[in-house]
């Protein structure tokens, strides 16, 4: 073994370490064909401890692609987003990929421009959040020739294009649903961007379920993208409108932009006014009062964008596949019962 530390290892010096097959290793590092969990663990383990390097100059050359996935989100402010990626740095290093990751910073132009840089990187795959509704337009002219996964931000149902979404509506329903049976009868949203379709759709369940149960239309405050402007933007409309007995978050970002402006207000949850949040975090529990709270299926969305952007990449020949996933209501002590 010393020998084999003093000169550069081989392919062959892994297989022997690991006691699988060159063949086996050779998958692991090039993604050419899944291999279980397990063995994947015995060859990087392996590799790592023969500091063995993946010649990627040599297997670009052979394969006429790099061992890089790209990804692109919106923002970096957005624990959901950041949440996603390092699920996605995961499960890409099991595999041996690189993941290259850029921002569209919520603006189409920058959107464009990231996207052309990143294609540089000549990825073998991108698992994408678009900025808007819209399919980028490099995305859309590149989807016949490179797998292409679109998460979250779908603004269409006939695309295609490899989609997963979570179910937003359901989710929405689901939320005003508790304060219904709570005895709730006036809701607000806080609300990020309304025209995007996630946010869209969860507003439409909230007020749906509302009328199911012949509750107030709910009332949308749209607060954006950023949790401090937010605040304030809320607190505003909390000083000139009646208040209502409940909010519901439609995101992570605008649950903390609530969670400022009632702190702000000195109002009291729940006695004052109850909340629910959007995307279940620790921090939501790590409270006076825990958050009741939407919780997104994370993993399940990382897992299944994996899956098949890897197939793809591996040569899968399947119809696009648009995934719905459910998400779950966690009850905890942040919605007052009124009766």
């Amino acid at each position: 073994m010393n020998n084999i530390l003093m000169r550069k290892a081989t392919i062959k010096n892994v297989a022997e370490r690991a006691g699988v097959s060159i063949a086996t290793v050779s998958n692991v590092f090039t993604g050419r064909k899944l291999v279980t969990p397990e063995l994947t663990l015995k060859v990087t383990e392996a590799a790592k401890a023969l500091s063995y390097q993946v010649d990627r100059a040599a297997s670009q050359l052979k394969s006429g692609r790099t061992q890089v996935i790209g990804m692109l989100i919106p923002n970096f402010n957005d624990t959901f987003f950041t949440s996603l990626v390092s699920r996605i740095e995961q499960l890409a290093a099991l595999a041996a990929y690189q993941v290259i990751v850029v921002s569209s910073q919520d603006d189409p132009g920058i959107e464009a421009a990231r996207l052309d840089a990143l294609m540089g990187w000549r990825p073998s795959g991108i698992i994408a959040v678009p900025a808007t509704n819209a399919v980028p337009d490099l995305l859309r002219r590149e989807a016949d020739s490179m797998p292409i996964i679109l998460v979250d931000r779908v603004g269409q149902d006939d695309l295609t294009i490899d989609t997963v979404t979570v179910d937003n509506h359901a989710a929405g329903w689901a939320a005003a649903e508790h304060l219904a049976n709570c005895g709730h009868r006036s809701i607000a949203i806080a609300a990020s961007i309304t025209e995007f379709r996630p946010i869209r759709d969860r507003i439409r369940g909230v007020a749906n379920s509302c009328a199911a149960h012949g509750l107030d239309e709910p009332r949308v405050v749209e607060v954006g993208i950023n949790h401090e402007s937010g605040a304030e933007v809320l607190c505003r409309w909390l000083d000139t409108n009646p208040h209502p007995t409940a909010i519901i978050a439609t995101t992570n970002v605008t649950t903390l932009a609530a969670l400022s402006a009632l702190a702000k207000r000195r109002l009291e949850i729940p006695d004052a006014i109850s909340l629910i949040g959007f995307d279940d975090y620790t921090w939501m529990t790590a409270r006076k009062v825990p958050l009741t709270a939407v919780r997104q299926p994370l993993e399940a969305i990382a897992d299944r964008s994996w899956e098949r952007l890897i197939s793809r990449i591996q040569g899968a020949v399947v119809e696009p596949e648009n995934v719905v996933l459910a998400a779950t209501l966690q009850l905890r002590d942040s919605v007052a019962r009124l009766g």
